[in-house]
C-alpha cells in the first residue's frame, strides 16, 4: 500500500498528486511554466493538508525524469530532491514519454495499437519513443528530427497513436495515412501513479546525491552578440 507523492514539470503544464497503490487520489495542475518553481511546493502543502497526510506517511517522491523543457525538467527534480532530503524518502524517476504512453494507453484502450508520445523540442525536432499496450518499448526514447519519412516502418505495420505537445507538427508533415491517429492528450503527474508504484516495489531507487534529469541532448543556448 505504498503512498507516493508524484511531481511533474517536464512541459509547460506542471502537476503533483498523491497516489496510493498505483491510484491517484488528488491532483492539482498548474498551466503556467513560469510559476511551476512557486506552484510545486505549494501544491504539495495544499494536497497532504487536504489528504490529511504527515511526511512521515508518504512512503516515496516521484519525479517525471525526463526528456522535457531543460528548466522544467530541473524545477521538477530539485523540488523532489529536496523533499526527499528532508523527509528521508526514497526517489523515483519516472520516464516522461513512458508517463504520457500509460496515460493514453489507460484511456484508449486500444491494446493491437502502438503509442507515441511527442514533446516539442523545437523546429523539427521532437523527443520521442514507442510503446505496445503493454509499455514495452518498440523504439527507445530519442531526440528525432522529423521527416516524411520517419517512423514508415512501424506505421507500415501498425496502427500507432500521436499525441503530446511535438505531434501536431508531425500531422502537418505526415501526409493522410491509414494507420495514424492524432489525438489530444493532457500530460498529469496522475498518470505516474501506475509506473511509481511499480517502481517502489521493485526498489528502483535514485541515488538522491546523483540523479540528473533524461535530457536526451545538450542545453543550447544561443550566444549574445
Amino acid at each position: 500500500m505504498a503512498l507516493i507523492l508524484n511531481i511533474d514539470t517536464a512541459t509547460t503544464i506542471g502537476s503533483v498528486s498523491l497516489s496510493r497503490d498505483g491510484k491517484a487520489i488528488q491532483t492539482l495542475v498548474n498551466e503556467k511554466q513560469q510559476d511551476h518553481a512557486a506552484a510545486m511546493i505549494l501544491f504539495v502543502q495544499q494536497i497532504m493538508k487536504e489528504q490529511g497526510i504527515t511526511p512521515v506517511q508518504l512512503d516515496a517522491v516521484a519525479v517525471s525524469a525526463g526528456p522535457g523543457s531543460y528548466t522544467g525538467l530541473r524545477v521538477g527534480v530539485a523540488t523532489a530532491k529536496g523533499l526527499c532530503y528532508a523527509w528521508n524518502k526514497p526517489l523515483l524517476a519516472v520516464s516522461t514519454l513512458q508517463m504520457m504512453a500509460q496515460g493514453l494507453i489507460a484511456d484508449v484502450k486500444d491494446e493491437q495499437a502502438l503509442y507515441c508520445p511527442m514533446l516539442d523540442a523545437r523546429r523539427q525536432e521532437v523527443f520521442t519513443g514507442l510503446y505496445d499496450a503493454r509499455l514495452q518499448e518498440v523504439m527507445p526514447p530519442q531526440a528525432m528530427i522529423l521527416e516524411p519519412s520517419s517512423l514508415e516502418g512501424p506505421l507500415a505495420t501498425h496502427k500507432i497513436y500521436f499525441f503530446g505537445d511535438g505531434s501536431p507538427k508531425w500531422e502537418l508533415m505526415l501526409s493522410s495515412h491509414k494507420n495514424a491517429i492524432f489525438t489530444k492528450y493532457t500530460i498529469s503527474a496522475a498518470h505516474m501513479a501506475p509506473l511509481s508504484a511499480q517502481a517502489y516495489e521493485n526498489k528502483l531507487f535514485a541515488d538522491l546525491a546523483y540523479f540528473s534529469p533524461f535530457y536526451l541532448k545538450p542545453f543550447y543556448s544561443p550566444q549574445k552578440p
